[in-house]
This record gives structure tokens, C-alpha cells and sequence, in this order.
């Protein structure tokens, strides 16, 4: 309970924890948030790590100076490719194990794997196709997804391959810069958790209402 009170503390303080970070480990920062990014992009079992409001309190910190040297926190032009870059080899490495389990995923039960996000996620390309991989990009969970039911399914690798750069480089670019260009106006400063808060309220809407659609269809 104290691990996850610890963990909600750090997703709703994020520029105090990532600030202190760049403080704490200097260039390393750059490794850890590429880490970050990879890991919930490329590995199916942690859908839930902080990807949307990291993206955008990296860019925020992009536009603040360092007291001490006077230049930026982190630097735009270093993180940006190296984020892109990060999503890209994790969509791929997801994908790499999708394909390699195949058709035991939804044959068997996988302890590792939640079934119902499976589901949805195979939904979700049903309606939407190849853009799936785009589109995923902006949705918790069904983005950590995506690319192993893309390598599970019958999409090649090629095609994957193309949505991924555009989504990776669209998601990153966007959440990044809008964190670079708005991050530090004084009210959204003041108001950073309550920016956070509406970040991971705007990622849960679109899976959130698929849910209740679904519900309400079955109803019906």
C-alpha cells in the first residue's frame, strides 16, 4: 500500500520528482526517461507507467533554466529523437514477442498477460486497422498493447513498421513540445498537478468510453 501510495505521489509531482532527477543524475536523466518510455512501450507488463505526462514535464523542464549553468534542464534538440527513438525500439521489441508467441496468446492463459486488454486491444484494430498503430499511441495501456497483438495478428512487419515511426514521432513531438511551449506559463506552474491530473484524465477518456460503450451495446 506504501509502494503505491509512493508511486501515485511521484505520477502526480512529476516535475518535482524529474527536476530532482536531472539535479540528482545530471546527463543520466536522459537514459533513465529513455528507459521509462521504452519499457512501458516494450514491455507488455508494465502498461502503466507514466508515459503522457512524462513526455510532457520533460519538454516543461526542456524550458527551464538551470540556476547553476544557466542553460536548459534538458536539452529539446537531445530529447526529443531520443524519445522518438525509445517508443520506436520498444513498439518493436513488442512486436518481435507477439509475433514469436503467435496464436498461443489467445489459446492459452498467459499469467503475465491480461486477457481483457488483449480483447480490447484486437477490437480496437478491428474497427481502426493499421492506424491502430497511430492512434494507440495517445491511449494508456492499449498503446503498451498494440504492437504485440500487431506481431500476434497477421500484420507485416513492414507495414507495422510504418505506423510505428509516424506514431512514435507524432506522440512525442506533441506531448514533448506542448510540455516545451505551455509548461511554464505562471497558471499552468501553479496549477502543474491539476495539469497533470487533466493529461491522465484526457489519455483514460477514449478507452474508458470504448468500455462503456461496450457495456451499453451488449445491454442493448
Amino acid at each position: 500500500m506504501e509502494l503505491l501510495k509512493h508511486f501515485f505521489d511521484i505520477i502526480l509531482h512529476l516535475d518535482v520528482h524529474l527536476k530532482l532527477l536531472v539535479h540528482d543524475y545530471g546527463n543520466l536523466t536522459y537514459l533513465i526517461l529513455f528507459l521509462i518510455i521504452f519499457t512501458e512501450t516494450g514491455v507488455i507488463v508494465f502498461p502503466f507507467l507514466p508515459g503522457d505526462s512524462l513526455l510532457f514535464v520533460a519538454g516543461t523542464l526542456a524550458a527551464q533554466p538551470n540556476p547553476e549553468t544557466g542553460h536548459p534542464l534538458l536539452n529539446i534538440a537531445v530529447l526529443i529523437p531520443l524519445l522518438m527513438a525509445a517508443a520506436f525500439i520498444g513498439d518493436n521489441l513488442n512486436y518481435v514477442v507477439g509475433d514469436y508467441l503467435g496464436p498461443k496468446v489467445f489459446r492459452e492463459n498467459f499469467k503475465f498477460l491480461n486477457r481483457k486488454y488483449l480483447d480490447q486491444t484486437q477490437a480496437f484494430y478491428a474497427k481502426h486497422g493499421g492506424k491502430t498503430i497511430i492512434m494507440a499511441r495517445f491511449v494508456p495501456i492499449v498503446r503498451t498493447f498494440a504492437p504485440f497483438v500487431a506481431g500476434v495478428g497477421t500484420m507485416t512487419y513492414r507495414y507495422f513498421a510504418s505506423y510505428s515511426i509516424a506514431g512514435a514521432a507524432l506522440w512525442v513531438i506533441v506531448l514533448t513540445l506542448a510540455g516545451y511551449f505551455f509548461g511554464n506559463i505562471p497558471w499552468v506552474q501553479h496549477n502543474f498537478t491539476l495539469v497533470i491530473y487533466a493529461i491522465i484524465l484526457v489519455s483514460v477518456v477514449p478507452p474508458l468510453w470504448s468500455f462503456v460503450k461496450g457495456k451499453l451495446g451488449k445491454r442493448a
